[in-house]
């Protein structure tokens, strides 16, 4: 700018180098200011306006000034260049309290007093000194007004920016506060219902007790060295047959657990503990109230349209008859609990469906979400990979 104003006759509004030098200063704290006071005014060395560097330089360090004198970092960002309301709410503020002093009064005052000074100047040693000038008291007001907006409007668009940033970075925390309260839901449920199966066999079945206890802290180790919001389909399902393992020494040939997994879909990336509550669903509310027992069938398969097809089917008692079994359980844990999940990791672009058998036994659960893959470590935070699975759906 400052060189425009050089090359390109009558073109001034091109150098604001002064009010810069503020900006500067008022951001980057008293150093930042001074130097870049001292850098913005190197063309005008060349051009004879030595006293240029002196004034962009106090400038930058009045600036800094400012900033440490503010009551909060945050203030800075609140000045504006519509100095009317804000001398408005001054003159209410000092009604209330004369002695308290406003710091966003303080530092336009402080820019007027600059921006006096540097006429003043000028004034003194023509040609030393850039600064628009006139003997019209209007021109004077509103120049006076024009280096206090060009302060301003720059921190209100840097503002802007700054509160979208923090608005997307208080959406991921929040996304990922609700994913750690779904996620810490099913660990106890899958706990309790553990135990239960592990106290039926401690005094007749002692030995199976043991064995079950050991695939138990097995799980737990799985579930306590677990920090990822997704793991693969193999992971996921090891972790599904080492569960069912507990569950067929507790009911015998009465539950049989067949998988149906294609090869391709053992690297994609689901949810963590997105399939283990549906088994266990089935076990409980399907399986366990049938006579004769049942199985639970799970598959998998990747779908032209590279989406991720996986099913959770049983032969047992059906949902009607559940409900009557187990009133309001649809509401608990269990299926509730995956939809939400799906809801806030893939909004729109997940399904699943529940659908009872022509006879009115048997369930069958289907989920439908995107294909994706890792390409590091499982670590990355849920939030991450929300955003990743959201804009790799809308492209």
């Amino acid at each position: 700018g400052v060189w425009v104003r050089l090359l390109v006759s009558n073109f001034y509004a091109a150098d604001v180098a002064f009010e810069m030098s503020i900006l500067m200063g008022l951001i980057g704290g008293r150093t930042g200011g001074v130097l870049a006071g001292a850098a913005v005014s190197i063309p005008s060395l060349f051009h004879g306006e030595w006293l240029s560097v002196a004034l962009n330089v106090l400038a930058g360090f009045v600036g800094g000034v400012c900033r440490d004198a503010a009551h909060s970092p945050e203030d800075i960002w609140s000045f504006s260049p519509f100095m009317d309301l804000s001398i408005y709410r001054w003159l209410k503020r000092v009604l209330r309290n004369p002695f308290r002093m406003d710091w966003q009064i303080t530092f336009f005052l402080v820019i007027v007093v600059l921006q006096f000074l540097r006429m003043e100047v000028a004034r003194q040693f023509p040609g030393r000194l850039f600064t628009l000038d006139s003997t019209s008291w209007a021109v004077q007001a509103a120049i006076y007004a024009t280096v206090a907006a060009c302060v301003a409007i720059p921190l209100k668009v840097w503002n802007v920016n700054r509160i979208e940033l923090k608005l997307q970075e208080q959406e991921r925390l929040l996304l990922q506060a609700r994913l750690d309260a779904l996620q810490s839901q099913v660990n106890p449920h899958f706990l309790f219902n553990t135990l239960n199966s592990v106290s039926s066999l401690v005094r007749f079945q002692p030995e199976t007790a043991r064995d079950v206890v050991l695939k138990l802290s097995k799980i737990l180790r799985t579930l306590l060295s677990r920090h990822d919001a997704f793991v693969s389909v193999r992971d996921e399902i090891a972790f599904i047959d080492d569960y069912v393992d507990i569950e067929v020494v507790r009911f015998g040939d009465k539950l049989r657990f067949e998988k149906s997994v294609d090869e391709d879909c053992l690297d994609v990336i689901i949810p963590s503990m997105l399939l283990q509550p549906l088994v266990e669903n089935s076990i409980k509310h399907g399986i366990t109230p049938r006579i004769e027992g049942g199985t639970i069938w799970l598959r998998g398969n990747l779908l032209p349209n590279d989406r991720l097809h996986l099913e959770i089917e049983d032969n047992g008692v059906g949902m009607e008859e559940s409900r009557k079994q187990h009133p309001g359980a649809s509401t608990k844990i269990g299926m509730a609990n995956i939809e939400q999940r799906l809801r806030v990791l893939y909004g729109e672009d997940a399904t699943m469906t529940v659908t009872e058998g022509q006879d009115g036994t048997g369930t069958r659960i289907v989920i439908d979400v995107p294909s994706l893959y890792s390409t590091g470590n499982l670590n990355d935070s849920a939030a991450t990979m929300v955003y990743a699975i959201r804009s790799t759906t809308r492209s």
